[in-house]
C-alpha cells in the first residue's frame, strides 16, 4: 500500500507536539458535552457540581497540555496536576482526569532529569490534596486514597519501563554500530595489508637487487621493469579493494579469485625468488568466499617468503576439490631476510587465520625441523562470509 506508506511518512515528519495534540483534543471532546459531564475520576468524595466556566477551564487544563506529553513532560504533568485538583476540588469529575495518569507515564518515559524530584514532588501535591479534600467535607476512608495513589504511581512505573527499553535498545544499536564499524576497520586492514605488503615487499627486494646489476644492463631493465609491473598491480589492486568500500559498487568490483594465482607466482619470481606452483582439480562450481580467501594465503605466505627465506626454493601447492580448497606454501629454510624489508607485524598469518575460521575451515602455520616455514589451510567452499 503506497498511500499508507506515504500518509506514515508525512505523519512522522510532522513535529512530536502537532503529532500528540489529536490525544489532547480528543479527551477535550468527550469531556465536555453535557451527557459525558460529571462522569468521569472521583477522588476525595467532594459532592458533583454542574459544569460552569471554572469547569471548563480545569477540562483544558487536563486536555490540551497533552500536546507537549513528549516535548516538555514536566510542564505537561503540572498543567495536568493543577487542572486535576480544581476538576475534583470543585466537585466537577469530568472524564478529564484521565489525562493525570497519560502525564504520569510520559513523564516517565520522556522525563531526562529530576525524576526523583519529580516523584517527591508529586507525592507532597498529592499529600496536600489529601488535606484538601478532608477540609472540604468528609472525604474517603485512607485506603481509598491508598489506592488511587498505587494506580497512578503504575501508569509512571510503565512509562519508566518504557524508558528503560528504549534507553537498552538504543545502547543495543550503538553498540551494533560499533561493532560493525570495528568489524569493518579489521576487515579493511586484513586487506590492505595483503595488498600492500606483498606489492611493496616484491617492489623492495626487486629494488634492492637493482644496485647490483649496474654492470648488467640487460638484467638491470628487466628488474626495474618487474618493479614498475609489481608498482602497477598494487594501483590495480588496490583501486579493487577502494571500489569494494563504494556503498554502491557492482559485481565487477571484486578482489583477486584464484584465477589469478598464476600472475602471483611469476610476480615472485621476478623478485628472485623460486617459486614451484602446482594446481589440481577443478574448482567448485560455487567457491563463495573461498578463492579469495586462498588467494590471500598464497600472497601472505609468498610475501613472507620474499621478506624472510629471499632466495630459497619454494613450493605452492594449490587442490581443488567440491567441497574444499586447500593450500600449502611452504619454503625449504636455504634462504636468508632481506635485511632492507621492515619488520613484520604478526598481522598477516594472524588475519589469514581469522578468515579460515570464519569460513569453518583450518589454518596452520610454523617452522619444520629443517629449517623451512610452511602455511596451511583447508577453506571449505560455497561460504559467502
Amino acid at each position: 500500500m503506497i498511500v499508507p506508506h506515504r500518509v506514515r511518512e508525512l505523519w512522522h515528519r510532522l513535529d512530536v507536539s502537532v503529532r500528540d495534540l489529536p490525544l489532547g483534543l480528543f479527551v477535550l471532546s468527550v469531556s465536555l458535552p453535557p451527557a459525558f459531564q460529571n462522569h468521569g475520576t472521583l477522588v476525595g468524595g467532594v459532592p458533583l457540581r454542574p459544569f460552569d466556566t471554572l469547569a471548563v477551564v480545569a477540562v483544558a487544563l487536563q486536555a490540551l497540555p497533552l500536546a507537549v506529553r513528549r516535548r516538555w513532560p514536566l510542564v505537561c504533568l503540572a498543567l495536568v496536576t493543577a487542572g486535576f485538583a480544581l476538576d475534583q476540588l470543585r466537585g466537577y469529575h469530568s472524564p478529564a482526569g484521565t489525562a493525570l495518569p497519560v502525564a504520569l507515564l510520559s513523564v516517565g518515559a520522556y522525563l531526562e532529569h529530576y525524576r526523583r524530584t519529580t516523584i517527591a514532588v508529586c507525592t507532597v501535591a498529592y499529600l496536600a490534596l489529601i488535606v484538601g479534600f478532608h477540609r472540604l467535607g468528609p472525604g474517603e476512608p485512607a485506603s481509598e486514597f491508598v489506592t488511587f495513589y498505587l494506580a497512578v504511581a503504575l501508569a509512571w512505573g510503565i512509562g519508566a519501563w518504557l524508558r528503560s527499553t528504549r534507553v537498552a535498545e538504543a545502547e543495543r544499536r550503538h553498540r551494533v554500530a560499533e561493532e560493525t564499524r570495528t568489524t569493518e576497520r579489521a576487515r579493511i586492514a586484513r586487506e590492505l595489508h595483503d595488498v600492500v605488503t606483498h606489492h611493496v615487499t616484491a617492489m623492495v627486494v626487486q629494488a634492492e637487487a637493482a644496485r647490483y646489476l649496474t654492470a648488467a644492463p640487460d638484467r638491470l631493465d628487466q628488474t626495474l621493469t618487474a618493479v614498475t609491473d609489481t608498482g602497477r598491480r598494487a594501483i590495480t589492486d588496490l583501486r579493487h579493494l577502494l571500489d569494494l568500500l563504494q556503498p554502491d559498487h557492482g559485481p565487477e568490483a571484486r578482489t583477486p579469485p584464484v584465477g589469478r594465482l598464476l600472475p602471483l607466482v611469476e610476480q615472485t619470481r621476478r623478485a628472485g625468488q623460486p617459486v614451484k606452483f602446482t594446481e589440481e582439480g577443478t574448482p567448485a562450481p560455487s567457491t563463495g568466499s573461498a578463492d579469495l580467501v586462498a588467494y590471500r594465503v598464497v600472497q601472505e605466505a609468498l610475501t613472507n617468503a620474499l621478506k624472510y627465506a629471499h632466495g630459497g626454493a619454494t613450493r605452492v601447492d594449490v587442490r581443488h576439490s567440491e567441497r574444499q580448497i586447500t593450500v600449502e606454501v611452504g619454503t625449504d629454510g636455504s634462504g636468508t631476510p632481506v635485511t632492507s624489508s621492515p619488520g613484520g607485524s604478526g598481522r598477516g598469518l594472524a588475519g589469514l587465520r581469522e578468515r579460515v575460521d570464519v569460513l569453518g575451515g583450518d589454518f596452520s602455520a610454523g617452522p619444520q625441523p629443517d629449517g623451512g616455514f610452511v602455511v596451511r589451510a583447508r577453506i571449505p567452499t560455497g561460504s559467502t562470509a
